[in-house]
């Protein structure tokens, strides 16, 4: 059985639902929740953009284009969704990461995204 780590974001206070609609997480439980299973660390709440689907589409990882043979109809901009945290830092690297919402970002994002570059791109609550 998969255990989930604890539900806590980066405020050290429980992790708030991201999205679900579409529904999100790796565990398609509407959290950025996360365990050891999860290879991608699933854990940033972020506010899809255009310009960060097109970043994405563009490095190989198309959240774009419905694939409905996995029930994922496809992210438009103003979607929620639980991004890899590695991947939303290559994103800030590159200048285009889209908005997060801290309440709802894990806090084992901050295994590989230092505090100061999620509050830099903090959505406003």
């Amino acid at each position: 059985m998969i255990e989930k780590d604890p539900a806590i974001n980066v405020m050290g206070t429980d992790l708030e639902p991201c999205s679900n609609e579409p529904v999100t997480g790796f565990f398609r439980d509407g959290h950025c929740n996360t365990c050891a299973q999860d290879q991608g660390s699933h854990t940033v709440c972020a506010l899809m953009t255009a310009e960060f689907l097109a970043y994405s589409k563009y490095v190989g990882n198309d959240l774009s284009t419905p694939n409905p043979e996995f029930g994922f109809a496809g992210l438009k901009p103003g979607d929620q969704w639980c991004l890899c945290a590695a991947r939303f830092l290559q994103a800030h690297d590159e200048g285009c990461a889209p908005k997060v919402r801290l309440a709802a970002t894990h806090m084992r994002a901050l295994d590989i995204v230092p505090l100061a570059v999620l509050e830099e791109n903090a959505k406003a609550q």
